[in-house]
């Protein structure tokens, strides 16, 4: 039997963590090992439990979800973080990413849609909705607007379908029926990427791919 995720769950109303655990509990692949209900207990016991992933909330007393975000990510202990809000993916998707997180879920439904995030965030990738790539876009657009990206970039062709396909969020088996390729090989040249862009986390791939035009809103 393969290990479960361990999910720390972060959200300042106890009533909907307790929600939150019935669902996981009833998943044999997670395991919730702890609970937070402000933004510095997430950051504390993150630190301490070393949780694979942080179901965070972003509106909390003291420091907010998105802070928070930031300081999990920036521990640099594996612990990947998947936002559950409610607020509007127009205003906190992109700044989510900015802070290292590696998804985003509506809190209305959830009950529909955490499973899977909590199990694509698990395999080092990121779960954003459909309608997600063409918010990024648009936000990269007014964040550079009347700048220039650097079109030389280090990436072979290959390279940059592996990147594009990963920002699209398909999986390494996927990426591998589309090229041919084996899901072994694809997870190698996303390491060479990495190595190449200096990038750390999954969501980074994303983010570049979008800011130099890889991935485009449809």
């Amino acid at each position: 039997m393969p290990k479960p995720i361990r999910i720390l769950l972060a959200d300042d109303h106890a009533v909907l963590r307790a929600g939150l655990r019935a669902l996981l509990d009833a998943e044999a692949e997670i395991e919730v090992v702890g609970e937070a209900g402000t933004g510095e207990e997430a950051v504390d016991r993150a630190r301490l439990l070393l949780p694979d992933l942080v179901v965070m909330d972003l509106s909390m007393p003291g420091m907010g979800g998105l802070e928070a975000t930031r300081q999990i990510s920036a521990l640099e202990q594996g612990t990947r973080v998947l936002v559950l809000t409610v607020h509007a993916e127009e205003e906190y998707l992109l700044p989510v990413l900015e802070a290292g997180g590696s998804g985003y879920v509506r809190k209305t439904s959830a009950d529909e849609d955490l499973i899977e995030a909590i199990h694509t965030v698990a395999r080092n990738e990121v779960f954003l909705y459909p309608s997600a790539a063409k918010l990024l876009l648009q936000g990269y657009k007014a964040a550079d607007a009347g700048g220039e990206i650097d079109p030389t970039d280090p990436l072979s062709d290959r390279e940059r379908e592996v990147l594009t396909f990963t920002a699209e969020g398909y999986s390494s088996s996927e990426i591998g029926k589309k090229l041919f390729l084996s899901p072994k090989t694809v997870d190698t040249y996303r390491s060479r990427i990495m190595q190449k862009l200096r990038l750390t986390h999954r969501s980074e791939l994303v983010r570049f791919a979008l800011k130099t035009g890889l991935l485009k809103a449809e």
